[in-house]
């Protein structure tokens, strides 16, 4: 046989054994998932800290390189070298304040205002039942309806409110004072993850640099091209979609946050501050978040009366459809690009993994899965002469995407 024949049966068999060896790995791996899972959740609790310190340093690196340009800017030529280490300083300082400023904020109005929620159901669901009963006035049987509807909830929000709400709240409170090695932990792992943020972003630039050398040494010009590029369009995709949520959301709740000034002078709306930033901190979670900061902020408005309770509803449906067709859109048009169905679509299979952290990662990461499968099909069908089968927004899209990977 010729050398050319034994490659190909040598090529053909080692293509063979690595496909049952797959298969087999791939069997054990479902057959023992629980055990797999288990060491992951293990493992990860180890590199909790890592974890943590890599997050926050890759939510920060782009204000760092951002606030770095403009420091270099400024700086003599002698201070340069230093830009590095005061644009990290400055970036913590300026997120620590933030994160102090919200929770100063939010803390005492939340235990104060679930207080005076609980203290005035009473007195609220009587003049909500007044109010009703005048606008049904002259319907006898319609005012039976309410009033037994009424007695019947207001039996059922002060038992929820005393025996689960104030219990929960207080346990919370006093939790933080119990479980103080659970604490302990917690603070470590912050501390620890604190100390490798600053660790990698001082020295992002070096990681770089490194990750860069490994991956051209490893593999060929074009392949490691093709990988940098792949890699680059992953991390805009990320800081697109987390930079245009983080903005999109401070912009609703800044709205909000006027939207609440003006009812306060008009209409006696309460704790304008603490409902913006509920409204707003909910709205980064994708889809859900709209509905899980409009509960609670509904409840607060309803401290000050039920006609308050309704206009704040409206405002907040119009507030969310403004946010889902145009705002939304116009931030993370570029960095997501998927349909309502994708989105709900990720957030249930990542949620089901990974819990709230999926809910909160899916749309990104499934955003980057949904683009490599679609360029692997326009690949195949052009390899194969079927263009005429996709689309003409399909090819539109994908004309659109080869544009920004050039312009890159």
């Amino acid at each position: 046989m010729k050398k050319e024949d034994w490659k190909k049966i040598f090529y053909q068999s080692l293509t063979g054994f690595v496909s049952l060896a797959l298969a087999i790995l791939l069997f054990f791996a479902i057959r023992e998932s629980g055990r797999i899972r288990e060491s992951f959740q293990w493992l990860l609790g180890v590199l909790k800290p890592v974890v943590y310190g890599g997050v926050m340093a890759y939510l920060l690196k782009t204000p760092c390189n951002f606030l770095e340009k403009r420091i270099l800017a400024i700086l003599p030529q002698k201070h340069k070298k230093r830009a590095n280490g005061l644009t990290v300083l400055l970036v913590l300082i300026l997120t620590f304040l933030v994160i102090y400023l919200l929770l100063s904020m939010v803390i005492p109005e939340m235990v104060s205002s679930t207080l005076i929620l609980v203290n005035a159901v009473p007195q609220k669901m009587d003049e909500f039942a007044k109010w009703l009963t005048g606008m049904l006035d002259g319907n006898e049987v319609l005012q039976t309806y309410a009033n037994t509807a009424i007695t019947s909830m207001e039996h059922n929000l002060q038992d929820w409110a005393k025996t689960d709400l104030l219990p929960t709240m207080q346990g919370m409170m006093g939790g933080f004072a119990d479980t103080v090695g659970s604490v302990v932990g917690i603070f470590y792992n912050l501390l620890i993850g604190v100390i490798i943020c600053i660790y990698l972003l001082l020295g992002r630039k070096t990681f770089a640099r490194q990750g860069k050398a490994v991956l051209y040494a490893v593999l060929k010009s074009d392949r490691a091209d093709a990988v940098m590029k792949e890699l680059q369009f992953i991390d805009k995709t990320f800081v697109g979609f987390f930079g245009g949520k983080i903005l999109d959301s401070a912009i609703v709740g800044l709205i909000c946050y006027l939207f609440c000034i003006i009812m306060t002078f008009t209409m006696g709306f309460p704790n304008a501050v603490l409902i913006s930033v509920i409204v707003g901190v909910t709205n980064v979670i994708p889809y859900f978040g709209p509905y899980i900061g409009a509960v609670p902020s509904a409840l607060l408005v309803l401290i000050s009366g039920p006609l308050n309770c309704a206009v704040f509803v409206v405002f907040i449906i119009i507030l969310q459809q403004f946010d889902g067709n145009i705002l939304g859109p116009s931030l993370l048009a570029d960095s997501v690009g998927l349909t309502g169905f994708w989105v709900l679509f990720s957030i249930t299979l990542f949620q089901g993994f990974f819990g709230f952290t999926g809910i909160l990662v899916g749309v990104p990461v499934f955003a980057v899965i949904y683009d490599m499968i679609r360029r692997m099909v326009v690949k195949g069908l052009q390899k194969h002469g079927k263009m005429e089968l996709l689309l003409d927004e399909a090819r539109d899209a994908e004309i659109h995407f080869e544009e920004k990977v050039k312009n890159k």
